[in-house]
Parts: structure tokens; sequence; C-alpha cells
């Protein structure tokens, strides 16, 4: 039977979502694409106004397409969604994509007998023995209507940063219920239309609770918004790495420290076998000293320590468990005006009437009172609970997402062993996300048409065991479950090329192939 005659279903059209249906129809598969927005750039669609992408345009783009010329540097997140629907529009796939639909859950129709298989779906191949079948319940909002189709593959592109905030618990009497002022998360304000974001923080006292990226965007949007007059306060648990420039001594571009082949000899990578680990250790003290070194002349640049600011770990860890983001502009000259104030929590926060009161004070003992009229928690998303609430079966529900002591257990990022003809994409991070997911896609669409097949499900099963070991020793039992590549990302593109059989060394010259970053264009001619 032709695999192209199959049915294919993307659920999802982000970024991983466009680059998984434009490789499935250069292989003359006709997928169809389901994403409850109006429009493809999934998450770039519904950011703060401030939104920029966290790397140069350079780093952050298709193989195969290329920016215009007039793009910033660093692109706005609307240049963004412009890039991806260009992409969409240049290689047909917005004609395969169903906006306004919503998957509400899918349910495997077949003979499911994985706790027994050899190999993945029977075989190893995408459709197995060609019995079984995903059955997707689809809310479409343009008709009102909920409609049941099914298809003989599905890929899930659902991403992991939105859908399922995460709330912190709080103890009786001392949760949002007691506070006069409203909270929200940080989902909710950037959902918003940029005019009423902008109003409803005007002339608030507004305290933003997290330490992440998305925490300093938006202290600093509110501080342009209200000025030292109502000042933004930051409640901040575990300062992380945010840069102001991706050059280095302003002129070496971090790539070339950490995202190298050269750097990557320093990592004891998942299956690389015993000389690929004795040579890291070897070369452990060298990396130590460059990450020392860089971390330096981050901290003379940025005042970080000046605010108390300074990360508890390394920027090398930070790496590696992708928790490094850009700087908002002028952030830190926002701190010393007054406009934001930091506040330095190393316990936990509570709610009462008139605000929040954190249970120590950053050194001293006792509590601290910060008065508010908005709560705005910038406290991250449930990305395997999203991942979970997909699917009708409680058997899938159970495995496909891992649990509190390990990482998804996807088989190369992407494919669970236990469970049939169904592949994610965009689940994993990476230094650059975008560059991961077309590979993904690449590989997908190559498995779902023939070109290789899975190995053993022992196999997998023990590859993904692997790679949860690296992932834990590489981002610590607090990050492990973010599932980075950020530290391995060449060597984990070079499995996913040796499974397509393609040639894992894309460089011209050895100095090339060794010292300079790798980039979605070196990977251009791959389809």
């Amino acid at each position: 039977m032709d695999h192209r005659t199959k049915r294919v279903a993307i659920v999802g059209a982000g970024t991983s979502g466009v680059a998984a249906c434009k490789h499935l129809l250069a292989r003359g598969f006709r997928p169809v694409v389901f994403d409850a927005g109006a429009s493809v750039g999934g998450q770039w669609t519904r950011t703060l106004a401030s939104t920029r992408l966290q790397s140069p345009h350079v780093a952050y783009r298709f193989s195969d397409f290329p920016w215009p010329d007039s793009v910033d540097w660093y692109p706005r997140h609307d240049q963004v969604v412009d890039y991806l629907a260009a992409y969409a529009r240049r290689f047909a796939v917005d004609e395969r994509v169903r906006f306004r639909s919503t998957v509400l859950a899918a349910e495997f129709v077949g003979d499911d007998a994985a706790d027994g298989w050899e190999r993945w779906n029977g075989n190893g191949e995408a459709f197995g023995d060609g019995s079984g079948a995903w059955r997707l319940t689809v809310h479409h909002d343009d008709t009102d209507t909920t409609q049941v189709y099914e298809f003989d593959f599905l890929i899930l592109c659902i991403g992991r940063f939105s859908g399922v905030p995460n709330i912190p618990a709080f103890p009786p009497a001392g949760g949002p219920d007691v506070f006069r002022g409203r909270v929200i998360h940080s989902m909710e304000f950037s959902d918003m239309d940029d005019a009423d974001a902008a109003a409803l923080v005007k002339g608030k006292r507004v305290v933003v609770v997290g330490s992440g990226k998305s925490a300093f965007d938006i202290a600093a949007e509110c501080a342009e918004a209200n000025g030292v007059e109502q000042p933004c306060t930051m409640i901040c648990r575990s300062p992380r790495w945010l840069l102001h420039d991706t050059n280095v001594w302003g002129k070496v571009d971090i790539g070339y420290i950490y995202f190298t082949r050269f750097a990557e000899l320093m990592v004891r990578k998942p299956g690389a076998g015993v000389s690929s680990n004795l040579l890291a250790t070897f070369l452990s003290p060298l990396g130590w000293l460059i990450s020392k070194l860089t971390e330096a002349y981050y901290k003379k640049e940025i005042p970080m320590e000046e605010h108390g600011m300074s990360p508890e770990y390394g920027l090398s860890k930070s790496l590696s468990s992708c928790l490094i983001g850009m700087l908002p502009e002028r952030f830190y000259d926002k701190v010393k005006e007054g406009s934001v104030v930091i506040k330095r929590s190393a316990k936990s926060f509570t709610f009462r009437d008139d605000g929040l009161v954190l249970d120590d004070d950053g050194g001293g003992g006792g509590e601290r009172v910060v008065q508010a009229d908005l709560v705005i928690l910038a406290t991250g998303f449930r990305g395997d609970e999203k991942l979970r609430r997909m699917f009708a079966s409680r058997r899938v529900r159970d495995i496909v997402a891992g649990s509190p002591e390990t990482a998804a257990p996807l088989y190369r990022e992407c494919v669970h062993p236990r469970v049939p003809q169904m592949a994610v994409i965009g689940y994993s991070e990476s230094a650059t996300n975008i560059q991961t997911c077309e590979m993904l896609a690449k590989w997908v669409a190559r498995l779902l048409d023939g070109a290789f097949r899975l190995p053993p499900v022992r196999r997998m099963e023990a590859s993904v065991a692997e790679w949860g070991r690296y992932m834990r020793r590489s981002a610590g039992e607090e990050h492990f479950r973010r599932s980075c590549l950020g530290g391995v990302g060449i060597w984990y593109s070079d499995e996913l090329c040796r499974d397509m059989g393609c040639d894992p060394r894309r460089k011209k010259g050895l100095l090339a192939e060794w010292f300079q970053p790798y980039g979605a264009v070196d990977y251009a001619d791959i389809q």
C-alpha cells in the first residue's frame, strides 16, 4: 500500500506544526492541520507587546527559507508571525490548516497490544499493520459544531508553554481568594490585546511573581506604563542568566563558545560510549574555565550582583537547562531609577487582603508584606499536563508525559515506545527550538514515508532512559523535566541524521566542522 494515501493529522499550526506539514507535503502526503487560533504562529500570536526573539534572526530560521532583509536583528513578535505565515504560504501549508478548530480528545481505536510489542507498532513502521487509527473529537468555532474524524497517524505540535498554567499551591486562608485585588497568570496577560493589557496595569501597584524571561518582560512593560510613581515589584526566588547581548567580550558570538562540536567534546553525551565520556572528563577543566571567563564578562557588563540577581548556578548549566534568555531593553536602568523594584524570596509567599506576604526576607528571616492591586503569576506552564489532556485513554495519559521523577519518555524526543502511530514535535527545548522542530519534522516525514524503521522497543526504552539520565545530570533535579537539548544539540541532530541515512558531518573543512556553530542552514539539503 502507498503510504502517501494514509490519513495524517497534525494538531497545532505553530512553528513545529507548519514545519511538519511542509515536509509531509513534500513527500506526497495530504495532512490535515487543526489549530484553535485564527492564523498560523501558535504562541507567537499571543505575546506581550514588547516580546522579541531570544536569538538573532540568523540563528532562528528554517533551513530553506531566509528572513527578509528588512527584519530586525532580534525580530519583534509580529515579525516572527509574518515570517511563519510567509513560510506557510510559500509551501502551501496554509491550505491544509483548519483554523478555529480545537481538538478536544484523541483516542486510539484498534488492537493496542503495546505491552507485548517487540517493535514499535508491532513492526517498527509508522502505520503498523494498518488496522489501528486515531479518532479525534474536534470543535469548530466558526460553525459551533463538534465532529469526529479518524486518522492513520497523529502528530502533536502543541508546545509546552501555553494552555495549562502552573499555579503555586497555597495554604488555607493564604491563597488568591483572600486578596481584594486581581490575580492573573502571565498566560492571561499575554492573551490580552496590547491596549487592554496596558490599561490593566496603568496606575496600579503591580506585583510580578517569577524569575524567568516572562517575569522580566512583564515587569518592564509595567514600568513603562507607570514609571517611578507606581513602581512594579518583582518577587524573585531563583535568578536566571538573562543576557544583554549574545556577543561575549564585544566580538565573539556565544555560539562559538557553547554550540560547536568542540564544545560538545567537553560534555558527557548520552549514547556516546566510554571513550567519548573519558575525553569529556579529561576536558572538563577547560569547559569550567571557559564558562567562568564568560560568566565574569557578563557579571561585569550586567549589574546583576549589585541588585542581588546573580544566578546560583553557572552559565553552562543554564544553557544545558534551557534557562537562559535576553534581558528586556534597559531593564536594570529601570531598576536603578526605581520603576522596577526587585525583592528576593528564598522560600514561598502567601496572599492577604491587601497584597502578598513573603515568608522570608532573602537572608534575614521574618516576613515582609508587599502591597498590591494586581498580582501577575509568571510561574510557567504545565506542559506535561497539557500533553496528557489530549488523550481520552487513561493508559496513554498515565505514560505519555512521564512522572515527577522522569522526563517525558519519548524516543528521539518524539515517539513514545508504547503509544502507537503517534509522534510529538516541539516538546523538548534547545538553543534554537525552530531548528530542532524542523529536524524532527524531516525525521517524522521520512519515518511515515517508510525510509527507515524504528528499533526494537527495548532499545528505544534503553535510549529514553539514557537520555533521561543525561537530562537529570546536566539540568539538575529541579529542571531536568524540561527535556533540554541545549548542551548536546549537535549530537542530537547527529542521531537524527544517522536514522535518516544522512551524513552527520555537514560542514566543509575540518576547522569549520569542529569550531563553527551549527545552524539550520547546515541541514538544508536534508528534505
